[in-house]
């Protein structure tokens, strides 16, 4: 098969293509949020964006089903934009690029999108089809869930009506999850005044590549290497080796994505340049060795550049690799009763310095709100020590678990029914908007289920074909057999 079009059920792939072809990056929503509303208003559905720019659309009950509680179906509009390097693409002008190998839908050298717009064409496949048996049907497309889940955080308790909320937005089909971690952004700055590079002295770039990266939620267990940790490691080691200066560093662009890429530049001393080429081409071995059965292809280059005009100064520079050196990164603990789940973590996301400025970004998550408060003040110590200016933003709680949930046991003995399978339930550790609508209009009854993605938030997402008509069908079930109202 050439196109996703021919896939199966052709009433999702269609709609995935359509999603595919909008650009929708986070922070960039309108144009797929209009093209969704004039999509329900074409069904003549009830439809219209609230005042916090999500997507609402009402289908009323198919007849004989007006006594059946209302269901929520939600999923987000937003995808996250990640790119391999040497690709030219314009997340907020450019299509995306999808191909098909085997069982796998990919992008050609970006994020793929299927997070979450296979949630969102499942929704529209849903409001479209006029054969399905359902109760009173609500759509809520929130809008950028990947930068801070400001739709759902922003959504007025009195906008819905619904009694159940399903969530399109997890990533591996036959299983039913029923919570999940909260989370909470740290961000620390500073300001400085820059120092005039040493006479005579060479600029270099050092470029850290290659890595994985992927999802800060799902993946964060998994060791993969992160860019701005790695750097600031040889940077570290750089300052201790040779007579240098930093005047710029970067890495990361998104707080819930491992960052894969990361680059700084250097002044040195010419007379270290030969002994530097060697002590780079070792450190890519080392590093390379450490992380074999993780990463592979991790790439660490050497750039000739002008030598830089301007320079953090000695004490700051030092002060700023050892915080990021120093940084919690990764698994902070799993949970004691549920040892195969990560309960607390932090994703070192987005480094920035350079032009009397510093920034960096860490995304903090945990389903136990203490610890999450324990590990947000060890980060913000962590980076006052180094003179920056810390505080926090964007917090959510998590979504504590409900295994009385109605809907939960009636979606297991659907899903036995229909496929012969048990699904499985679970608590995921990466942060899902049902925490804050819960939260926003409490007593929901909620799960999240989806299709099988894999490496989300990276240029290796994919989306596993056979799992789609599953995920749909169980979802087409599922709404058949909501429950009647008490």
């Amino acid at each position: 098969m050439s196109t996703i079009l021919e896939l199966t059920p052709q009433c999702v792939w269609k709609h995935f293509y359509e999603l595919t072809q909008i650009p929708r990056p986070s922070g960039h929503t309108e144009t797929v949020a209009a093209f969704i509303v004039k999509f329900g208003k074409d069904l003549r559905l009830e439809s219209f964006i609230d005042g916090a720019g999500n997507v609402v659309i009402r289908k009323p009950a198919t007849p004989g089903m007006e006594n059946r509680k209302g269901v929520i179906i939600q999923a987000h509009m937003d995808m996250v934009p990640q790119k391999e390097v040497d690709v030219q693409h314009d997340f907020t002008k450019d299509s995306i690029q999808t191909w098909i190998d085997g069982d796998w839908v990919k992008a050609k050298g970006t994020t793929l999108g299927a997070d979450n717009g296979l949630g969102v064409a499942a929704i529209m496949a849903v409001l479209e089809d006029n054969t399905l048996k359902h109760g009173p049907l609500e759509a809520l497309i929130t809008r950028d869930e990947e930068t801070g889940m400001f739709g759902a955080n922003a959504l007025s308790p009195d906008t819905l009506q619904g009694e159940i909320l399903l969530n399109l937005d997890s990533e591996e089909e036959g299983l039913l999850y029923i919570g999940c971690a909260g989370g909470l952004d740290i961000n620390a700055e500073l300001e400085y005044k820059t120092e005039v590079c040493t006479p005579g002295f060479v600029g270099r770039k050092i470029t850290l590549k290659g890595l994985r990266g992927g999802h800060s939620g799902l993946e964060i267990n998994e060791g993969r290497g992160n860019a701005n940790k790695l750097l600031a490691r040889i940077v570290h080691d750089l300052l201790i080796e040779f007579d240098c200066q930093m005047a710029e560093f970067a890495g990361g662009n998104m707080r819930n994505a491992i960052p894969r890429e990361a680059h700084v530049t250097l002044a040195f001393n010419p007379d270290d340049i030969a002994d530097l080429e060697t002590y780079i081409k070792e450190y890519e071995a080392q590093i390379s060795s450490e992380y074999e059965t993780i990463e592979s292809g991790i790439q660490l280059i050497l750039e000739e550049v002008h030598s830089p005009v301007a320079v953090v100064p000695v004490e700051i520079q030092d002060n700023l690799i050892s915080a990021i050196l120093a940084c919690q990164d990764g698994v902070t603990r799993m949970i004691p009763t549920v040892p195969d789940t990560v309960e607390t973590s932090s994703n070192l996301a987005i480094v920035e310095i350079g032009d009397g400025k510093a920034e960096i970004h860490i995304l903090a998550r945990s389903s136990c709100d203490t610890m999450k408060d324990f590990l947000a003040d060890s980060l913000i110590a962590c980076f006052s020590m180094a003179g920056m200016k810390v505080e926090t933003s964007g917090g959510y709680g998590g979504w504590q678990p409900n295994v009385e949930s109605p809907i939960l046991k009636a979606m297991v003995k659907s899903y036995k029914e229909q496929f012969g399978d048990e699904a499985q339930v679970k608590v995921i550790h990466a942060g899902l908007e049902c925490g804050i609508i819960g939260a926003i209009m409490p007593g929901l009854d909620m799960i999240s289920f989806g299709p099988t993605l894999r490496s989300p938030h990276s240029p290796a997402e994919r989306a596993y074909i056979p799992s789609v008509k599953r995920f749909y069908d169980f979802l087409v079930a599922t709404l058949a057999q909501s429950p009647v109202k008490e």
